[in-house]
């Protein structure tokens, strides 16, 4: 990704891997070494340490130092922007969720109406 992109595309851009997500999963539980993120993963250390790189390129991870030890720690307030970009865009898609259930409760309706006359139909015969 181009080093000018924005940062919500490089947010993302980020969150695009499962890899990464899973990640980030692991730092909100605390800070950890490479070593630590790389565990639960059947992947080489230079494969995290790239995705490490992504996410810290995107401002979601940074790298702290303590004497020898260098933990990485999730940096929260890019998911913040990204939530709040995302929030936008709440009515749209619960307004499309209220009228497919709507919708649903019609052809539901519509379904035990058309049941119901052909049972009493039937009855009649």
């Amino acid at each position: 990704m181009a080093a000018s992109a924005d940062p919500l595309s490089l947010t993302f851009a980020a969150l695009a891997d499962p890899t990464r997500r899973a990640l980030l999963a692991l730092l909100a539980q605390g800070e950890a070494t490479v070593n630590e993120l790389a565990a639960p993963f059947d992947m080489r250390l230079p494969s995290i340490s790239k995705h490490l790189k992504v996410l810290e390129r995107a401002g979601l991870v940074v790298q702290t130092r303590h004497s020898q030890w260098r933990p990485r720690r999730l940096e929260a307030a890019p998911l913040g922007q990204a939530a709040g970009w995302l929030d936008e865009y709440r009515p749209f898609w619960e307004g499309s969720l209220d009228r497919m259930a709507t919708y649903l409760d019609e052809l539901q309706m519509n379904s035990k109406e058309s049941s119901h006359d052909r049972s009493t139909r039937s009855a009649r015969k």
